[in-house]
């Protein structure tokens, strides 16, 4: 019996190093989004609780992970 295509540790280890790197350009994005704009992403949407401001820093979230994605898949 031999081991699914999909089991295969070399596949394995690259989906996880792919998905490390996707995490960090993503949380780098973020930090650098939040220095260029003039209030500080995190206080407004914690403590703040602005839902106009989530709903844009979420759509970005969406678009950077797709963009990041074509890119790592090539």
């Amino acid at each position: 019996m031999t081991t699914p295509e999909w089991l295969r540790p070399d596949l394995i280890g690259g989906t996880i190093l792919y998905a490390v790197i996707g995490v960090v350009v993503l949380w780098i994005a973020f930090i650098v989004i939040d220095k260029l704009t003039p209030y500080h992403l995190w206080h407004q949407l914690v403590e703040e609780k602005n839902v106009a401001l989530a709903i844009v820093v979420g759509a970005m979230f969406i678009a950077l992970g797709m963009i990041i994605a074509a890119a790592i898949h090539g």
